[in-house]
């Protein structure tokens, strides 16, 4: 399973507009807000969503980027790992 960078997002699949899984994001100065993480049901139960957050997150680290979320998802990802809150906006 190869994850792809797009045009603000990651993803898995043949494009970004027809993704088996993404994770979106806007750029506001230098940060990241993730408004939107989505996997489909074939891939729904594997770990895709913390895959793709994980990427992200290395995409942010790499390019000193901060992050914030208002994705359901990341924010509760982020509400359980304290660790990640250094890179909190």
């Amino acid at each position: 399973m190869q994850i792809k960078k797009g045009t603000n997002n990651f993803y898995i699949g043949n494009d970004k507009t027809n993704a088996d899984a993404q994770i979106t994001y806007q750029i506001e100065g230098n940060t990241l807000i993730v408004d939107h993480t989505y996997v489909s049901p074939k891939l729904r139960g594997q770990g895709v969503a913390n895959k793709l957050l994980d990427t992200l997150l290395d995409y942010a680290r790499q390019n000193n980027f901060k992050i914030k979320p208002v994705c359901p998802y990341v924010f509760s990802m982020f509400e359980k790992k304290p660790e990640w809150h250094y890179l909190l906006d």
